[in-house]
């Protein structure tokens, strides 16, 4: 009976593995360098998959169930062993227990800003975070790339060597979506479930992962695009350009006409009504006809006359300058139709009758 009880010790009956803990991925069973014998005892319950490894080589894999080893249900591992009439002695392969079930809330965060193109603002640099949902739908693969031969591997250590991965399909999803800075900035679960498909197929077939729910919570952009953006939203809410203009003109004279922002807007209105008086035939500028000459401009001296801008064709920053406004609203005026212009290559041209025709609005 000692002969028989220590060749019993020598040989592995039962493989199981009861998962008592909720953050482990993988789990290498402890062969104590005892050796797998003919009808073995393998369990495998809910959420998990066993993977056999021989040699550094992937072997069969077990399902949930109660499974007996045998030459029928391991043909992988026979091939690889080189039995030649079956499996009829013992052996030593590595089993590993892979958790498939749900790994929810697991965090994701850019640790630096990453560079995107976006139509609206041009090259943007931008920080985002949020969480993910996932689970293992690949085991081979998953150990592969993955967990390799760590023996107990959890979900901080996957934390660790995945966060960086996700952060570059996220960069990857987000530039093939080409999804714009103002969407990115507004409509969080929107995108999240828009990104899903484009992530997917790159988790899968790199690691072995598939992400079941991708979630951004934030996403900021640098202070000078958030002030062009609520510039944005402003103007949206104000109306059109020549409202503003208006609506700039009256501040700067309720609080004194002071400022050159004022000032600007003082002149630039003073064209457009002059524009319309004249278009009205207001004025005769003959005076000699017995016509009436106009007014001069506000902020300008008495004996000045009223002038154009000298040059016909304007730049968005000289218009920009001559309204008193920033280049981001004429642009917007200009995409909206408001202002006429030409564009050259990537750059807007603006003529001077184009300018009095907005202002005469």
């Amino acid at each position: 009976m000692g002969l028989m009880d220590y060749l019993k010790g020598q040989f592995l009956e039962i493989i199981q593995w009861t998962d008592d803990s909720r953050d482990t991925l993988s789990w290498r069973f402890p062969d104590e360098d005892k050796e797998i014998k003919r009808g073995a005892q393998l369990i495998v319950r809910e959420s998990q998959i066993a993977q056999f490894v021989y040699l550094g080589q992937y072997g069969d894999t077990f399902g949930p169930g109660k499974h007996t080893l045998s030459t029928e249900n391991i043909p992988i591992l026979s091939t690889l062993k080189g039995w030649k009439y079956g499996f009829e002695s013992p052996f030593k392969a590595d089993v590993y227990y892979v958790t498939t079930r749900l790994f929810t809330g697991n965090k994701w965060g850019t640790s630096n800003p990453i560079m995107m193109r976006d139509a609206d603002f041009g090259i943007v640099r931008v920080r985002a975070f949020g969480t993910f949902d996932f689970r293992i739908t690949e085991p081979k693969l998953f150990l592969k790339e993955v967990a390799g031969t760590d023996n107990h591997f959890r979900l901080d250590e996957f934390a660790d060597t995945m966060r960086s991965r996700i952060v570059s399909v996220f960069t990857d999803a987000l530039a093939t979506a080409k999804v714009p800075v103002l969407d990115l900035a507004t409509r969080y679960s929107e995108l999240g479930e828009a990104l899903l498909p484009i992530i997917n197929p790159t988790t899968q077939g790199k690691y072995g992962i598939e992400i079941t729910s991708f979630i951004l919570e934030n996403a900021s952009v640098p202070p000078e695009v958030e002030a062009a953006i609520d510039k944005r939203s402003s103007m949206g809410a104000i109306g059109n350009l020549n409202d503003y203009v208006k609506f700039q003109m009256a501040e700067g004279m309720a609080k004194g006409g002071g400022g050159p922002a004022g000032s600007a807007a003082e002149i630039a209105m003073g064209f457009g009504m002059a524009n319309q008086m004249m278009g009205q035939g207001a004025f005769n500028m003959n005076p000699a006809a017995g016509g009436v000459a106009p007014p001069p401009l506000p902020g300008a001296a008495a004996a000045a006359p009223a002038a154009a801008p000298s040059v016909d064709i304007l730049t968005p920053a000289q218009v920009a300058q001559t309204l008193g406004v920033t280049e981001v609203d004429v642009l917007a005026s200009i995409e909206s139709g408001d202002i006429k212009a030409k564009k050259i290559g990537t750059q807007y041209r603006i003529t001077k009758a184009a300018l009095d025709e907005f202002l005469a609005q």
